[in-house]
């Protein structure tokens, strides 16, 4: 699954996680404020902008050459290391590319939040009679809105489009490795199902759940500093009082229980959609072989076979029935969690709209990428059932490659026997 398409999979991967951590700590640490010594300027003083100049703003022409700096870097190593790894160029720089698009994106939507201060507030004063309040102020706004909407839809459709190919790619490599081996692995049981289907289903739930989780952890780097900032506008939460950083503390709280209420909850379920998939593929054999053999597929095989698909499918809905439940439950909370946190602000008119707005969206995004796992965990369920079946299916190939031509005849003869 993985050493198809990436060099090395365990060292690769330890060695970006690694290098990405470094890089993230450095840059928060004493890189970020390397930009005017290096020439690149300094930001303007007041609130950062509302319109597409945000994004070429002197922090963010730095960050963009220093994202460069250490993808250069780690990709060239990998080059080097790898040199005649065959998918080298989408999987190491395609990756770097799609984090990029990603935090690109995520940008964009701290863009947009920092527009709704402005655009909240207007309409507040307009609302309370503010004579100074006129039509151009509103449409001046809503045509900077339109430019960074434009630029977020034109981000999502290059970043889609990419992530599409790139994922074929991977599985396509994965194609081609089982298929070198099909000489070997023909005779497993099967064979095909793993190599065609298992192998697009994988690539299709990867290309949303490793999306989805690329923009989780880049949405939290991003919106993390603005939530904490924005920690300043409220000081007290109901029932435990004042409390450090308000806002940032309920997000990580609030995220992590529903983490775990899901997790533990719905702890039986990858092992009930594996065996799933076992009970569902002794059937199907059985009838595939019935369409070869008179004597296979009868009635009462059948009868029974299935009775362990339903018996498996029931239990399955039983278990989904709680986690369905809490899960509901907790999705239903969530959504007035925030407004639930900041009764006491509101109710002591400390805020303004503006910035209500602006503390729902910056909220709403570090809670979501929390929450990735409540959000996904359905769709990891049946990605940890597709990983078990190809792990499976590649050890059953690593055995097969270690057997003698003579205990491979014998095999397929004990096999035939058995039709």
């Amino acid at each position: 699954m993985f050493q198809s398409f990436f060099p090395k999979p365990k060292l690769f991967f330890l060695s970006a996680a690694i290098w990405a951590m470094a890089a993230v700590l450095i840059w928060y640490g004493f890189a970020s404020d390397l930009g005017e010594t290096l020439g690149f300027g300094t930001d303007p003083e007041g609130p950062p902008p509302i319109d597409l100049t945000y994004f070429v703003t002197p922090t963010f022409l730095w960050f963009y050459t220093y994202y460069a700096f250490f993808t250069v870097v780690f990709g060239g190593f990998w080059w080097v290391f790898s040199r005649d790894h065959r998918w080298h160029l989408w999987s190491v720089w395609g990756s770097s590319l799609i984090i990029f698009m990603t935090y690109f994106s995520v940008q964009v939507s701290v863009a947009i939040n920092n527009w709704r201060r402005p655009f909240g507030d207007t309409l507040q004063n307009a609302l309370e009679g503010d004579k100074g309040v006129v039509a151009s102020d509103f449409y001046i706004l809503m045509l900077m809105f339109a430019q960074i909407a434009g630029l977020s839809m034109g981000m999502f459709v290059l970043n889609r489009f990419f992530v599409s190919h790139y994922i074929f790619r991977w599985r396509t490599a994965m194609n081609d490795y089982y298929v070198a081996k099909w000489k070997n692995v023909r005779h497993i049981e099967g064979a095909s199902q793993r190599i065609q289907e298992d192998t697009m289903r994988f690539a299709s739930i990867m290309e949303g759940l490793g999306v989805s989780m690329i923009d989780a952890v880049m949405t939290l780097i991003a919106f993390l500093p603005v939530l904490f900032s924005l920690s300043g506008y409220v000081s007290t939460l109901p029932i435990v009082g004042e409390i450090p950083a308000p806002l940032f503390t309920a997000a990580i709280v609030w995220s992590l229980f529903g983490t775990v209420l899901l997790a533990v909850v719905g702890i039986k379920l990858p092992g009930l959609e594996f065996h799933n998939q076992r009970v569902e593929a002794a059937y199907r054999k059985e009838l595939v072989y019935g369409e070869d053999h008179e004597h296979r597929a009868q009635p009462l095989t059948l009868t029974e076979l299935f009775s362990n698909v339903r018996r498996n499918y029931f239990r399955l809905y039983f278990h989904y029935l709680y986690f369905n439940l809490a899960r509901g439950f907790y999705i239903q909370a969530d959504n007035l969690f925030t407004y639930f946190i900041l009764v006491p602000t509101i109710v002591a008119g400390t805020i303004t709209y503006g910035i209500v707005q602006q503390i729902l969206t910056a909220f709403g995004q570090v809670s979501n990428s929390f929450q990735y796992l409540v959000n996904s965990w359905s769709t990891i369920i049946e990605l940890l059932s597709i990983y078990k079946r190809l792990k499976g299916f590649e050890v059953s190939i690593a055995e097969r490659e270690r057997m003698t031509p003579e205990e491979v005849a014998k095999m397929l003869e004990e096999k035939e026997a058995r039709l």
